[in-house]
């Protein structure tokens, strides 16, 4: 006696239709590389007008990361180009357990400027990445600037996120 395959062909076309039913429906859209504004980009100067130093570095390399996820290549020969200005870094204490700071609020604003093949310039003004990030601070020093390096790179990749979504999607 012959067994029927567990899987038939019904299944995983009804899998695929309610998946994608569900995937349109959340807001999230599945885009091919072809219908990218652009192939290539040029990430230009950063300036870093914060007292917190390497932020610029960061912010390069979180956007480059960015780009590169979503099927956008980062040379500098490209035509497309984008510069920022890094205006404020800024780290306040949310909320304290027993005199130890437990949270952190953290928040970065840049303006961004997108300059395409032709010269024509987009303005991304005010991006900004508030978050909160749980870490105590009654580690060493040395535990403590570890985790605040990997907090501002955190507040950089968000930032990234932002300006490639507001670049890319519409």
């Amino acid at each position: 006696m012959r067994r029927k395959p567990v899987f038939s062909v019904r299944l995983i076309l009804g899998v695929s239709l309610v998946f994608g039913l569900l995937l349109s429906g959340c807001g999230y859209s599945v885009y091919r590389q072809s219908a990218l504004p652009f192939k290539e980009i040029q990430i230009g100067m950063i300036e870093n007008k914060t007292l917190e130093p390497k932020l610029q570095d960061k912010l390069h390399t979180a956007l480059t990361e960015e780009f590169m996820k979503n099927g956008i290549r980062v040379t500098p020969a490209a035509d497309t180009k984008l510069s920022a200005v890094v205006h404020a870094f800024d780290m306040s204490v949310l909320s304290e357990r027993q005199g130890i700071t437990i949270e952190y609020r953290v928040v970065v604003n840049a303006d961004f400027v997108l300059v395409d093949k032709d010269g024509k310039k987009k303005e991304l003004k005010n991006i900004e990445s508030p978050f909160i990030v749980s870490f105590t601070a009654s580690e060493d020093l040395a535990t403590l600037l570890a985790k605040k390096e990997l907090l501002e790179e955190r507040a950089m990749r968000d930032v990234a996120m932002r300006v490639i979504g507001a670049l890319i999607y519409k």
